[in-house]
């Protein structure tokens, strides 16, 4: 794991550019704490910052060139297969001075081209160039577990793993309006959009082919996903199936230099990894978080009972609130875009304690995108299947407003979700599908909105946006048109981008089983009722495991990571909202927000029925943190 940056100029205002690849690297610091290199000639610039996880030695370092000097490969991920692929590529007369996966992407790029990720089991974002052609190739995975920003004008191509590098280079910081809009709906912004109109994500799957005087970029992989290619096999042999890939896929990913741990929520799908791993990796050391002062939503006993269970080495995390909130202002620090789930918090603390026992650490994310593990696919079930129970929850939809709603306790979460549920019923799938993504629907953000704001917005671009990420939802969905649309977005620009971030702040690389792309690619040959039905989500997944897991595990409500934030807001935090980041003074000042409408929100925030604005709260505490620090 590592991060990478660089630059390809068109022209000579454009190799202006490269004389920042030094400090854009730098801001990689700590996705790679072990080495830094650049290379710069009069067309590309590229740097690299390492964070050693196989072959430890210099021999693995980065930009690496073949021994003809014709070309280079800088590379941020793990290849997984790289042993054998290394094997290919010896009988077809191919050598190797290093023991590093890196040489063997190079020399496979070398050989097969663009063509050759199609042989690569792994995670990656990597710029290959041909210095004779002078051509540069670059590329993200296909499930988009590594990032890649970049932008393209008629002077150069910028690149790099987060926004910070990109910033190095001296770009222009001109505010899209319609990522403003979309990320206030659901507190981050989905790519290919991000908070500057001139710089993009490389969505997953893609790839920037470079030549003089030409540039695309063009997609080179897609989940294959077609109701009418259903699996027709029993549903014992679909958990057989699941079984095996499953854990080949954990087998994979324990090869490692380094001490190599998995973290164990107390879930289904990390200990399920965790069970898997331990079979092959007898000294497994497993990690878990805890709150002390928040039992709802602590779930260690879980995790020792697993930790106990398959007879990993376990260390819990117990914190404070107080501990949790010390972290705040380090992550508000460190986000170089708007990024607004708070589960970050917790999981940056985890990564940083983990740290100190591993270099690397498995993860069950991409389970409950694939197999249905959230309340809102239970919910989208309901509303398929319709049914008199239903019609009474919509019915009811004016007592579930009055109602109190918060997350912190069952009452008022059941309150909570039956009002997000009897709203949803009236819309269409694809509304639906968006409502139940975000946590305000696009009047509230219409009212949040200034007066200049409503001017720089472009509606008609904010709605193209909008139905070109919902594309993939049909007017007559299933539950595994919503997964489909839940890889591309909520996993791909939430959940893999918190654990991103959060784990390379912490120089930790974390790898994750469950997206192996040929197991997602069978998870979507899987007819719904595998998956979830009236009573049990993720269905194939715990009855395939049920033998290896704790019986505790099954029948209990998914809580997630949460963080106490409306308590912090009402005590810790109210100076910063109330004087400071929320306050008229600077609302006014900024001219984004309509002072009168945060004023309403801050009024909700400390009432007795504060719903779900602790999330809005959150969202725009970020953004102004964000705002303070790249903008004024």
């Amino acid at each position: 794991m590592c991060g990478i940056t660089g630059v390809y100029a068109f022209n000579m205002v454009g190799r202006v550019s490269m004389i920042n690849v030094t400090n854009a690297t730098m801001a990689l610091e700590k996705r790679g704490p072990d080495f830094q290199n650049v290379y710069n000639d009069q067309v590309v610039a590229m740097g690299h910052r390492r964070l050693s996880i196989i072959d430890t030695s210099a021999d693995g370092n980065q930009p690496m060139w073949d021994t003809s000097g014709k070309f280079c490969l800088i590379f941020n991920g793990e290849i997984y297969n790289y042993k054998d692929l290394r094997t290919y590529l010896e009988a077809s007369g191919s050598s190797f001075k290093s023991q590093s996966d890196t040489e063997v992407l190079l020399q496979l790029l070398i050989t097969g081209g663009q063509e050759a990720l199609n042989k690569v089991n792994g995670f990656f974002a990597l710029a290959f160039y041909n210095l004779e052609e002078k051509s540069l190739f670059i590329a993200r995975d296909r499930i988009g577990i590594k990032p890649l920003y970049y932008l393209i004008d008629e002077d150069r191509v910028l690149f790099g793993s987060e926004m910070k590098a990109i910033i190095q280079y001296g770009i222009n910081k001109d505010i899209d309006y319609t990522a403003i809009y979309t990320y206030l709906q659901l507190n981050y912004i989905p790519a290919p959009a991000t908070i500057f109109k001139s710089v993009k994500k490389l969505l997953p799957g893609h790839c920037i082919v470079i030549k003089p005087g030409e540039v695309k970029v063009e997609s080179y992989y897609q989940i294959p996903f077609s109701k009418s290619d259903y699996t027709k096999e029993s549903y014992e042999d679909q958990q057989m199936k699941l079984k095996d890939l499953l854990e080949v896929s954990v087998q994979k990913r324990l090869v490692a230099d380094v001490p190599l741990g998995s973290f164990l929520s107390g879930g289904i799908d990390s200990s399920v990894i965790a069970a898997l791993a331990k079979r092959h990796k007898p000294d497994l050391h497993t990690f878990s978080i805890g709150y002390k002062d928040e039992k709802f939503f602590d779930e260690t006993n879980y995790a020792r009972a697993v930790a106990k269970k398959i007879g990993s080495e376990h260390t819990v995390f117990s914190l404070s609130n107080q501990d949790l909130y010390n972290e705040v202002h380090n992550i508000l620090n460190y986000i170089d875009e708007p990024f607004a789930d708070s589960s970050a918090i917790a999981v940056y603390i985890l990564s940083r304690e983990t740290r100190k026992h591993a270099t690397v650490a498995l993860s069950g994310d991409g389970a409950d995108e694939l197999f249905a593990g959230y309340n809102k696919h239970a919910a989208f079930l309901r509303v398929i299947n319709g049914g008199s129970a239903m019609k009474t929850v919509g019915a009811l939809s004016t007592l579930w407003s009055l109602l109190p709603k918060s997350r912190n306790n069952a009452l008022t979460n059941k309150f909570r979700q039956l009002h997000r549920f009897s709203q949803g019923m009236k819309l269409n799938a694809k509304d639906r599908y968006w409502q139940w993504a975000g946590f305000a629907n696009e009047n509230e953000i219409n009212k949040l909105f200034s007066a200049k704001s409503r001017k720089e917005f472009d509606r008609d671009s904010y709605l193209q946006f909008k139905n070109q990420l919902t594309g993939h939802i049909p007017k007559n969905e299933n539950v595994n048109d919503l997964l489909y649309m839940d890889m591309q977005l909520v996993l791909a620009d939430d959940m893999l981008t918190k654990v991103d971030r959060m784990s390379m702040a912490n120089g930790l690389e974390v790898r994750v089983p469950f997206l192996d792309h040929e197991l997602v690619e069978y998870a979507f040959r899987l007819p719904v009722k595998s998956k979830i039905n009236p009573t049990i989500r993720k269905r194939i997944v715990q009855d395939t495991f049920k033998d290896i897991l704790p019986e505790e595990l099954y029948n209990r409500p998914k809580k997630g990571f949460e963080v106490p934030l409306l308590k912090w807001f009402r005590r810790e935090m109210k100076s910063m909202i109330q004087d400071d980041l929320l306050s008229d003074s600077f609302i006014n000042e900024q001219e984004i927000f309509d002072v009168r409408e945060i004023r309403k929100l801050k009024k909700k925030l400390f009432s007795s029925n504060p719903g779900d604005v602790h999330a809005r709260i959150w969202g725009l505490i970020v953004f102004q943190s964000w705002w303070k620090k790249n903008i004024i």
